[in-house]
């Protein structure tokens, strides 16, 4: 098999796919809009599970690098109720190495390896069928073309429209994500209350979410049920506005949990969108999706995941495919459906308990999947 084969975006699924066809010595040209690979902040923490993400760079060959990389001692997860209550206290045996913990940067930088990004290319519509094969309209103009296209470029993917009409809805939650720098010298207190991996405080129709990455940096995610416009009043540029309203719409809760707010260094709005939780598409020959760009869903750990391995088996099929390749991307996308399925309507009904009218159902949640 020596097709022109593209994938757009430099994502987890994106760099996986092209990562394991450059292990079977496939060429595969990646097309990322961002102008290099540190044109943004690449996020927060990722947990990597057995059987999806793990086994993913098990098929890339960077295992062993992964666990070099990855902080066991991040799976640790403690709840508080809204009063400071410690509720569960849960941190991981020496060995525990189901869910290791990696930052998104790092992972990242895993990837690439000897991969090469065309940075700077921004697509703006892939239109299969044409004369000499699938064509891609860059932003600036240019077109190529190419015999397959995968779109793994996210949530808004500019793929996506090329096989399936499905459109992201707003599921109803937001979160703002702001974070502490240097934070075990800068504010101890804080470090000890959030330890090793992550803390949760969970109310009424609300959270709050520290997860400590490394070098001292730590994400918090203020999560709530609001309208989509909640902030419609508020300069989201004015962090010291942000900061006030979020402070009124967690009154009352314990005063180290409304510090990780109160000393957060700038705020961002995300709100959580999900595509249908049944997402198909009636296969179009020369293009497909992987991750959030085919199936995205409720940011509970599964989506990076899922997108790993999506890229993983699409490669290895195309890799070892010995018949029409056509037909091996059409296989690929039945098990990535089924699969993306049970996660979806896993994730969607964990949030629905995780921002909850009744705190004691995300307590249960945890309990169902990380037993004392």
């Amino acid at each position: 098999m020596r097709r022109r084969i593209a994938v757009v975006g430099a994502g987890p699924a994106g760099l996986t796919f092209a990562r394991v066809l450059h292990r079977h010595d496939h060429p595969v040209t990646v097309l990322e809009r961002d102008p290099a690979p540190d044109a943004r902040p690449p996020g927060g923490s990722l947990d990597l599970h057995e059987g999806l993400g793990r086994l993913a760079l098990a098929k890339a060959g960077l295992l062993a690098e992964f666990d070099a990389l990855s902080r066991p001692e991040g799976q640790a997860m403690r709840i508080l109720d809204t009063d400071g209550t410690v509720l569960r206290d849960w941190r991981p045996r020496p060995d525990e190495r189901a869910n290791p913990e990696i930052d998104r940067g790092h992972l990242r930088d895993l990837l690439l390896g000897p991969l090469d990004v065309r940075w700077g290319r921004g697509v703006t519509r892939v239109v299969p069928g044409t004369e000499d094969g699938v064509r891609v309209d860059f932003e600036d103009g240019r077109q190529e073309t190419f015999d397959l296209v995968v779109g793994a470029d996210g949530a808004w993917s500019r793929v996506r429209p090329a096989v399936s009409a499905g459109t992201p809805r707003y599921t109803g939650v937001t979160s703002v994500e702001t974070s502490l720098d240097d934070v075990d010298t800068r504010h101890p207190e804080l470090a000890r209350l959030i330890g090793d991996g992550s803390l949760a405080v969970y109310g009424v129709n609300r959270s709050v979410v520290a997860q400590r990455n490394s070098g001292g940096h730590v994400k918090v995610y203020a999560k709530f049920r609001a309208p989509l416009d909640w902030h419609a009043d508020l300069d989201p540029a004015d962090d010291e506005a942000v900061r006030a309203a979020l402070l009124a719409l967690f009154d009352g809760w314990a005063a180290p949990v409304l510090d990780l707010l109160r000393q957060g260094t700038a705020f961002f709005h995300r709100p959580f969108h999900a595509l249908p939780v049944s997402h198909t598409w009636t296969h179009v020959p020369g293009v497909t999706l992987l991750g959030d760009a085919a199936h995205l869903m409720p940011p509970l750990g599964a989506g990076a995941n899922l997108a790993m391995l999506d890229g993983a088996e699409l490669a290895e099929a195309l890799a070892t495919c010995s018949g029409d390749p056509d037909e091996a991307v059409r296989a690929f996308e039945e098990r990535m459906w089924a699969r993306a399925g049970r996660w979806a309507e896993i994730t969607t009904a964990g949030l629905e308990r995780l921002v909850s009218p009744d705190p004691a159902e995300a307590v249960a949640q945890f309990d169902q999947v990380q037993p004392a």
